[in-house]
């Protein structure tokens, strides 16, 4: 057991020169306290003083995961406690009441090696690690909208995981959501199109133009549930972009742009079929991706061989297939009636102009009686064809 030396003030350089233990198991490390007049002159004749012990749990090279870090001093106070994760990040916690001891507000994930750095009130410096066993349960996770975007005023936040979550007011106790402006908002959980589970957070109404979001999700350490473990964190944030609404009456076979409340563009246009399965969907849904040429075919959306195409200016808006797109065959029937295979189509230069105007996560509102129902909210992004108050009740914190 080492001590921390003891030295002349006027040579004393902070934090320097103090001997740190390092281990993998619950060390008792020696500290030394100084005086209330000061540092002990080197020479001291002076007995040592007792040092103090400080323990840190979990301890080994293979601790179990899930559970918090430890630092408990029998001696001197701790002032700060610093636990680094060697997949980054940290986890904080707090010093208690008496300053014998600190815990992590967070919990120890697996197959991670864990630094413990920990200094006390008088100036004493101790170091020490541990690692915890791997696990192959491990459960990852998928976030949307990317790192860094602009997106349109009716984008949500969206995780998908890749394996069933159990615990869910865990996880969700751990997604934190900021925003430059305070938006009000919620998490909802759902089944996404895939199969998975998926939570969204949507703001009560569409996002404010310039508003910046920022999602830290702190998973690392949290059992999803069946024993299935987060082994990292996440974090994404992007931009709102303007304020566009494309608004689709399907009855009267008209697409509008509107920006800022006020109207840029009105085209004629055909969506899909009543009657059937080739009607459209109404409600609203948000513009998923911007896709450009692609090969469209029946068999996909369950149609059988009704088409087999490759179709310009293509904008996704549904899992289930429903499309915004160029459609030169149809345009006998632009403005006047739906016979489309479920897609908004409209004329190559039509399509091609709001394919250039519109930016992922515009809102699309469709209306109209000529529909086969309203978009499902696990179907794209069908988050604002519910009320407030039930979007509220989906969360696992209600």
């Amino acid at each position: 057991m080492s001590r921390l030396s003891r030295t002349h003030p006027h040579a004393r350089t902070p934090h320097r020169n103090r001997n740190l233990l390092a281990g993998t198991a619950a060390l008792t490390v020696a500290l030394t306290a100084c005086s209330a007049g000061g540092a002990a002159r080197a020479d001291t004749a002076d007995p040592p003083e007792k040092p103090a012990g400080i323990s840190v749990t979990p301890e080994g090279e293979h601790a179990g995961a899930g559970e918090p870090v430890r630092v408990r001093s029998a001696g001197d106070s701790l002032k700060d406690v610093t636990v680094s994760g060697s997949k980054g990040g940290k986890l904080d916690g707090k010093v208690s009441s008496d300053g014998k001891s600190w815990t992590s507000g967070r919990k120890t994930a697996p197959g991670t090696s864990y630094t413990v750095e920990a200094e006390t009130e008088s100036g004493g410096s101790a170091k020490t690690g541990f690692a915890t066993a791997a696990s192959d349960q491990v459960n990852t996770l998928n976030l949307a909208p990317g790192h860094g975007t602009a997106v349109g005023i009716a984008q949500p936040l969206s995780v998908v995981f890749d394996h069933p979550v159990k615990n869910k007011a865990a996880v969700e106790r751990r997604l934190q959501v900021s925003t430059s402006n305070n938006t009000e908002g919620s998490w909802g959980w759902m089944r996404d199109y895939s199969g998975k589970d998926r939570v969204d957070w949507r703001p009560k109404d569409y996002w404010k133009p310039g508003t910046k979001v920022s999602l830290k999700a702190n998973l690392g350490g949290v059992d999803s549930g069946a024993g299935r473990w987060f082994v990292r964190d996440y974090a994404t944030h992007f931009t709102v972009g303007r304020d566009q609404v494309v608004k689709v009456d399907l009855d009267n076979h008209r697409l509008r742009l509107m920006r800022d409340g006020r109207l840029v563009e009105d085209v004629p246009m055909s969506a899909g079929t009543p009657g059937g399965d080739k009607a459209s969907w109404r409600g609203t849904a948000v513009l998923m991706a911007k896709e450009g040429t692609i090969n469209m075919r029946s068999e996909t959306v369950g149609l059988g061989d009704a088409y087999d195409k490759m179709v310009d200016s293509s904008m996704r808006l549904t899992w289930s297939g429903m499309y915004a797109h160029a459609a030169p065959w149809n345009t006998a029937h632009f403005g006047k009636a739906n016979k489309s295979s479920g897609c908004v189509g409209m004329s190559d230069d039509d399509a091609a102009w709001l394919y250039g105007q519109v930016q992922v996560g515009d809102p699309f509102e469709m209306t109209g009686n000529d529909a086969k129902g309203t978009v499902a909210l696990n179907n794209g992004y069908g988050d604002w064809n519910t009320s407030w108050a039930s979007w509220q009740s989906l969360s696992a914190l209600r």
